[in-house]
């Protein structure tokens, strides 16, 4: 295994939050209403994971570094958890199992709707992210996995929706994003280079 302790430390840093979270809401530091602070954490959290997985590939161009590439498949699968842990502290805390109040929840929170189409989009990026997923779909692989922009502007949608009040928070994971995806653009990718190269050159010739 390539960057095994990289790997791993990926595993931990991922895996730890929730337990952390899980250990606070048993705790009763949480708050008058822990299960909602413990979804509205692990919505934030998958956010904060696809941002992290969709940097990899930018750093890996900017440095050179093959170890970002490396645990890109890691980071999604991570940020699929995460998504599922929400939809089901969903399920569990606010909806109390009872099916029946969705209908109701759908309509006074049709921002539900739009996290539920990027939850659909996850689990297809999930399902083909392996191997035999690539060689049985081939250059289609790389245009179903272009999905993860769609998956970043509902999740983005989301959130706004839920934060209306208080959009600064929102305004950073949003900036965030729209620097990932500049720099997925060739042009700019070609560019940044040359300029961290050009302010290195002065530095070495001093």
């Amino acid at each position: 295994m390539r960057y095994p302790f990289w790997r791993v430390g990926v595993f931990i840093a991922a895996a730890v939050w929730p337990l952390l979270w899980l250990y606070q809401a048993w705790a009763d530091v949480l708050g008058p209403d822990p299960g909602k602070v413990l979804v509205d954490r692990l919505g934030l959290g998958t956010l904060v994971l696809l941002l992290i997985t969709l940097s990899m590939t930018p750093l890996q161009k900017l440095t050179g570094w093959a170890g970002w590439i490396a645990v890109r498949r890691q980071l999604g699968l991570w940020c699929f958890a995460y998504v599922v842990l929400h939809l089901s502290g969903y399920t569990a805390f606010i909806l109390g199992f009872d099916w029946s109040q969705l209908g109701v929840e759908l309509r006074k929170r049709p921002y539900i709707i739009v996290g539920a189409l990027g939850f659909l989009c996850l689990l297809v990026l999930a399902l083909t992210s392996n191997r035999y997923s690539q060689r049985r779909l081939g250059v289609r692989w790389k245009k179903l996995h272009r999905l993860i922009y769609v998956i970043l502007g509902l999740g983005l949608l989301h959130m706004l929706w839920i934060v209306r009040a208080d959009l600064k928070e929102w305004a950073i994971y949003a900036s965030i994003g729209a620097l990932l995806l500049m720099l997925r653009i060739p042009v700019v990718t070609r560019r940044i280079p040359r300029l961290l190269a050009k302010k290195a050159s002065p530095a070495r010739k001093a």
